[in-house]
């Protein structure tokens, strides 16, 4: 990696709209070069999905919940301040996933983006990598994935669509609060949650499907948002709906609970007792099967509301595939050498 000493600024660049607001501190950024694979297999039964393309490390979205902080550390970067203001590019994506599409090994799965960082946090209105990776993908009709808090994504909603007609895309966004004032809280500087539900609009106009993943749930705070954030989403165009519960991994849970004092004091205690209630009274389970759901009869309420609201709107009806259950799409994913190209 090397550091960019005079970056971009894609708050000049793209409207805060699409991108959320700037953060407080300066942000750092860093051209990763030496990469010598883009994607990565995940071998966990708790997500519906194997492999994964990350353009970017760190996130500047600053969620003070993120699961994936502690992947900095294996920068010797902090999990805290360092994940929201050092972020690095990996600017050899396209060509990287390009050559990996090329090998006999690849048969055409799903590609998620992202996974440990947003695939449009800011910066992307600059570097364009995660928009170059969607059209290598169009390029040999490899199924994609999408999920985002950004607005940005309706910057490609075109893409998306034709990758959606010609083999598979689709778009999950995650919001999790209802209002501002508590997404503002615990997740500063990604867009609000009414540009979300806009962009999620605009994308399923334009022929690309939608869902919503309300990720995470905080018992005890976002749990009755559930039923506005279902109807919202199934206005907005979704017919598909996921939800997690909070993961707090090693240095996570001191972070996330010292933002939420900071931000949201006189919920705090009742939420930290709720998260111990549904995990057997510690703050994080780490084993398969239970890191992404909770248990006890509070949790068990939160479920048996989502499920019963999916239900009502027709959420989850029409395909039976959702990010947390997904099938192998249609095979039509496609070398050059062996089909041409689209654009022959």
């Amino acid at each position: 990696m090397h550091y960019v000493k005079n970056p971009p600024n894609p708050w000049l660049e793209t409207t805060v709209e699409w991108t959320g607001e700037p953060p407080e501190t300066k942000v750092e950024v860093f051209e990763e070069t030496a990469t010598r694979s883009i994607i990565t297999h995940n071998n966990s039964p708790d997500v519906g999905f194997d492999y994964s393309v990350n353009c970017y490390r760190g996130c500047t979205h600053a969620c003070s919940y993120c699961f994936s902080r502690p992947t900095h550390e294996y920068l010797g970067y902090g999990a805290g301040t360092d994940f929201e203001t050092k972020i690095v590019a990996k600017v050899r994506a396209p060509e990287l996933l390009r050559a990996e599409f090329m090998r006999r090994s690849w048969r055409g799965d799903v590609l998620m983006f992202s996974f440990t960082s947003d695939p449009y946090l800011p910066l992307e209105s600059h570097y364009r990598l995660t928009r170059a990776c969607l059209e290598v993908c169009l390029e040999f009709r490899n199924p994609v994935g999408i999920v985002t808090k950004s607005a940005l994504v309706r910057r490609d909603a075109e893409l998306l669509a034709a990758l959606a007609r010609e083999a598979e895309a689709s778009v999950y966004f995650t919001i999790p609060f209802l209002d501002y004032e508590t997404a503002r809280a615990l997740e500063p500087f990604a867009p609000s949650p009414d540009a979300r539900f806009k962009a999620m609009a605009i994308l399923a106009a334009a022929g690309v499907p939608v869902g919503i993943g309300i990720a995470p749930i905080i018992p005890g705070l976002n749990d009755p948002h559930i039923p506005q954030l279902l109807k919202r989403a199934r206005e907005a165009g979704a017919s598909e709906a996921f939800m997690t519960m909070l993961r707090l991994p090693g240095s996570v849970a001191p972070y996330f609970e010292l933002r939420l004092r900071e931000r949201l004091p006189t919920k705090a205690d009742r939420v930290m007792n709720r998260i111990r209630d549904a995990r057997q009274g510690k703050l994080n389970l780490s084993a398969f099967g239970e890191r992404m759901r909770g248990s006890g009869e509070y949790w068990e309420m939160i479920e048996k509301s989502f499920r019963l609201h999916c239900a009502r709107l027709g959420l989850n009806a029409d395909n039976p595939r959702t990010i947390t259950n997904q099938t192998r799409p249609p095979q039509t994913f496609r070398r050059p050498s062996m089909q041409g190209t689209l654009f022959d």
